[in-house]
């Protein structure tokens, strides 16, 4: 197939290359480039990273809504545009131009967690299993009829990251195994229930700051789901305090208030009263400075005992 791709994170690369393999990539449309973290050095894309180093033609408009843009996509007579994280909601004049549509690959198993952070929310909600899905785009966002859908299992150990592996993988090879079916016309499309849809919002940064006053089990997902991007963070004595990794408390033989440091856990880090049971922090990075283990932060006497998160 002549095939436009729209896709700008590292997710969207494992698609993009497995496209390649098999069909003729017209050009690769993301986002515009952007400075990189401390604000200097421009930083390409990850998509347009590829894009470039595989000699694929990269297109990078301000809006995708603009006349020019869309006579554009038009001239590449596209037999199928591929979104996949883009982070752009594409108008109805483009939906019609190719020939079998435009269809997108999303992280998690709609209609849930419709919407901007779905691997995210899908441990944060302490869900058993998360998979991605192959969708027509509508002018809804991610409410198009479902061509193909995988599931995966989250593990306990399991973060952010380590789901948004599996599912770049999967996502792919399903892409794939959808865009052959396709051109057998051996695929059919299932309109997704509305009632059981659920939506995802943007991430604020206050979004990510933990709330004590949760149960051990929902700071434990919480935490892990925030894991490493954007991170879940606290307060302690007036400072930002990141926390990377909990686990939940077995034995829970001490109590106290919700955000109570009780006492420190040889070996393994710092006690810390929740809503409901208790947590041991085992990996955090207190303001201006680095990211610790939990023994390092007893080392370090970071924390005090009958000290208060806020």
């Amino acid at each position: 197939m002549r095939i436009l791709f729209m896709g700008t994170p590292e997710f969207a690369v494992s698609s993009l290359k497995k496209l390649e393999e098999e069909h003729e990539i017209l050009a690769v449309f993301t986002k515009i480039d952007k400075p990189n973290q401390r604000g200097k050095k421009i930083q390409y894309t990850p998509v347009k990273q590829y894009a470039l180093e595989h000699h694929l033609e990269v297109l990078q408009p301000n809006s995708i809504r603009d006349i020019e843009v869309i006579q554009k996509i038009r001239d590449y007579h596209p037999d199928l545009i591929v979104v996949v994280a883009y982070g752009k909601i594409l108008p109805k004049e483009i939906l019609g131009i190719p020939k079998y549509g435009v269809i997108n690959v999303h992280s998690s198993l709609l209609p849930k967690y419709r919407g901007a952070a779905p691997i995210h929310a899908s441990i944060i909600h302490g869900e058993k299993e998360s998979g991605v899905s192959i969708m027509y785009v509508v002018e809804e966002l991610d409410a198009g009829p479902v061509l193909a859908q995988a599931s995966v299992e989250i593990l306990e150990e399991d973060n952010c990251a380590s789901l948004h592996d599996k599912l770049q993988e999967m996502g792919a090879n399903l892409l794939i195994e959808t865009i052959r079916n396709m051109e057998k016309q051996q695929i059919q499309a299932i309109p997704q229930d509305e009632v059981k849809a659920t939506f995802v919002k943007p991430f604020r940064k206050e979004d990510c700051k933990i709330c004590w006053n949760q149960s051990a089990r929902e700071i434990f997902n919480f935490v892990r789901g925030m894991d490493p991007f954007p991170g879940a963070f606290t307060i302690y004595q007036g400072k930002q305090f990141k926390i990377a990794r909990v686990e939940e408390e077995k034995e829970g033989r001490l109590q106290g208030k919700a955000g109570e440091i009780l006492s420190y856990v040889k070996g393994k880090g710092v006690l810390v009263a929740t809503g409901s049971g208790n947590v041991i922090i085992t990996k955090a990075k207190p303001e201006n400075k680095k990211m610790l283990s939990g023994v390092d932060l007893i080392n370090g006497n970071f924390l005090q005992e009958g000290e208060h998160f806020e």
